[in-house]
């Protein structure tokens, strides 16, 4: 008298049990990333959920009491964009109507956040100038920028550095301060090339263009939006600064 088991295959039940856990877990995957960015929005007005619809709302409480949002949950309102598509078709290229480097186009695009700043562990603004911060400095055997000039990428003097800005939590310099005939501003350290004797050199934007570069509402302090903001605008400079940019090359 044979035995049940014998007419069961064990193997194929785990191989198609491993093969249904996966593509639930590839589904979930998919689902719990559209979090953000999502219904998406077409250019004829319609939405789009995606396959596997929309995750259930959740709630993310923010550290420091900074409140808590709620994702997928209402967004701010987008900015206007001063563009129009070259075509009609979903994803088309935008044609600037304005300054695209101002009007945050391409490149140049920021995206929507809280006008908070970044906090360390500790609950103090991570990123704050050294006449905040007085336990960081510019270490001896670097060149130091403080006092030295600020040029374009025209090879004009567009301003002088007065300050450095510390991430707290690095330690790094993450932004220059800059005077533009009166005007105080960032520069991202990134987007800066800084010579043996403390010169700063700016490829992406020209030295008429700094004084475009958004402000801050606090001298001393920078959020999470203004950030966002002074970041896309260097680098839509990359794009827009000179018209031969945009240019196609051979």
């Amino acid at each position: 008298m044979s035995d049940a088991t014998s007419f069961v295959d064990l193997t194929s039940i785990l191989f198609t049990l491993f093969w249904l856990f996966f593509i639930g877990l590839v589904l979930h995957l998919h689902r719990e990333g559209k979090r953000e960015g999502w219904p998406l929005q077409l250019n004829n007005g319609e939405t789009a959920r995606g396959v596997g619809g929309i995750p259930k709302p959740k709630t993310y409480r923010k550290a420091h009491g900074q409140g808590d949002r709620v994702r997928p949950g209402p967004d701010a309102p987008e900015y206007a964009i001063n563009a129009e598509p070259l075509y009609n078709a979903n994803g088309a290229p935008l044609k600037p109507l304005g300054d695209p480097m101002v009007d945050g186009l391409g490149p140049a695009a920021w995206a929507q956040r809280a006008e908070q700043p970044d906090l360390t562990v500790d609950g103090r603004p991570r990123i704050v100038p050294l006449r905040v911060d007085s336990e960081h400095s510019v270490v001896s055997n670097d060149p130091n920028p403080i006092g030295k000039a600020v040029f374009g990428c025209d090879g004009v003097q567009a301003g002088t550095v007065v300050d450095l800005w510390v991430d707290r939590a690095e330690p790094m310099f993450r932004y220059a301060e800059l005077d533009i005939s009166g005007k105080r501003v960032l520069l991202p350290m990134t987007m800066a090339r800084v010579s043996k004797a403390g010169e700063v050199n700016v490829r992406s934007i020209r030295s008429d263009q700094f004084q475009q570069v958004p402000a801050l509402a606090n001298p001393d302090q920078i959020t999470l939006q203004e950030e966002d903001k002074i970041v896309a605008f260097y680098g839509g400079g990359t794009l827009y600064a000179i018209p031969s940019r945009q240019e196609p090359r051979i």
